[in-house]
């Protein structure tokens, strides 16, 4: 659904669209058909909150004075705060975080969790399991029971609509799985969340560099001209979702002064080497998979040219034999040559896009000498076999994009420590 945003040499144009970025995933689930990226501008959590009633806090950080001031709350407000969601439920150096917050930053993680990676491993993972292959051998003979009579090609047409309807229903239960996965605990994650950003503001005005509320205003109105909305539109869309745009504004805010925090205490600090480059173009080329090449092979059975049921679960037997004998892409030609009809072929380098689903997936999700399990094809029973994989050596954009990837990396470290020290620091009362 998303795609990897770019990333440009200097620091600031960086944070920006990272900023966008951020703006875009928030709304990932809001506004149908908007095209979005997939970056995530959020700083790593704080450590567990504390239970209820129970502070957080180092043994010297504040003056026993100040922590009584930030217990005192008159009964009278506390109970109209109570009444209309308000009721504080965390003290940050004093400054209160409510409810009704957290409910709301809740309701706004629901909506803008990045799930992709988790879509990514449940589909790879569901691909993997037997009753995929069973499924589509059970296609198979539902395919040639059904159309009798039918000529070889309209009947392997017909399995090839089938075979793509139902690898969108494996990659449908993907989606459906992970957005299932993020609803527990979402309580705990808000409320860690907003704890940081009352941490990130406050360092923030204490260097100086806090964010304008302009500034958020902005990445929100953004967002409503590119869906082709009113800022007032796009704030009652949020509204019937269950969200709040006060709540993304807020967000964004602390977002902002955050990356420039980090930017100001440890820009200077990084540095990035070719090495360092060429490695991580190698172990992920920027999620093109057309930046790889596959080293294929493919043994092929043939079937009849009348299929039968019966003569295709044979060979699909008989490969099944070929496959538990499979010792590496150098026994294919002699393996392909023990059965009737066998047909090797050394398909040299080829792209992945080269192949449809799901063949494309299997191929790229398998190990290097594997060979997948039999599946039937355009000229018969295919057993297909990946030897290497090459990456191609990646563009000058794609250099600048891998470099400054490992730059904001070493910058979360960084920033992920510091912000572990303010909360050590801070005085964290849970109401």
């Amino acid at each position: 659904m998303a795609a990897t945003p770019g990333i440009r040499p200097m620091y600031a144009d960086h944070i920006n669209r990272r900023l966008r970025g951020l703006a875009f995933a928030l709304v990932a689930s809001m506004v149908p058909g908007m095209a979005i990226p997939s970056a995530s501008a959020q700083a790593p959590a704080g450590r567990a909150g504390a239970p209820s009633g129970k502070t957080e806090t180092a043994a010297t950080a504040r003056p026993a004075a100040n922590q009584a001031k930030a217990s005192e709350v008159p009964a009278g407000e506390a109970k109209a705060l109570a009444a209309t969601g308000q009721s504080i439920a965390v003290l940050v150096n004093d400054e209160p975080i409510t409810g009704y917050e957290i409910l709301q930053r809740q309701k706004m993680l629901g909506l803008s969790a990045n799930i992709q990676n988790q879509v990514s491993e449940n589909f790879k993972r569901l691909l993997q399991q037997p009753s995929t292959n069973e499924k589509l051998k059970s296609i198979l003979n539902q395919t040639i029971e059904a159309n009798k009579g039918k000529t070889r090609e309209q009947i392997i047409a017909l399995f090839e609509e089938r075979k793509k309807q139902y690898a969108l229903s494996l990659q449908k239960q993907a989606v459906d799985s992970a957005r299932s996965g993020v609803l527990p605990g979402l309580k705990k994650a808000a409320l860690d969340e907003l704890i940081d950003e009352r941490l990130k503001v406050q360092e923030a005005k204490r260097l100086n560099v806090l964010a304008s509320e302009d500034d958020a205003n902005k990445l929100v109105k953004g967002i409503a001209e590119r869906n082709k909305m009113t800022e007032a539109q796009f704030a009652a869309h949020l509204t019937g979702l269950g969200a709040d745009v006060g709540t993304m504004r807020s967000r964004f805010r602390a977002n902002m002064s955050w990356n420039e925090v980090v930017r100001r205490r440890f820009g200077q600090q990084v540095a990035i080497t070719e090495r360092d480059v060429d490695r991580i173009v190698a172990k992920n080329p920027g999620g093109n998979e057309d930046q790889i090449e596959l080293q294929v092979q493919r043994i092929t059975l043939a079937v009849p040219a009348k299929l039968e049921q019966k003569a295709v679960a044979q060979r699909l037997q008989e490969a099944e034999g070929l496959r538990a004998k499979f010792a590496g892409c150098k026994s294919g030609q002699a393996l392909a040559a023990t059965v009737k009809e066998g047909k090797f072929e050394d398909l040299g380098a080829r792209k992945p896009s080269a192949f449809q689903e799901p063949t494309r997936s299997l191929l790229l999700n398998a190990k290097d000498g594997e060979m997948l399990p039999p599946s039937v094809g355009q000229t018969g029973v295919e057993l297909w076999v990946v030897c290497t994989r090459t990456v191609l050596k990646a563009d000058a954009e794609k250099r600048t994009a891998a470099q400054d990837e490992l730059r904001q990396k070493e910058l979360e470290a960084l920033a992920k420590r510091h912000l572990k020290d303010l909360r050590q620091d801070a005085h964290i009362e849970y109401r």
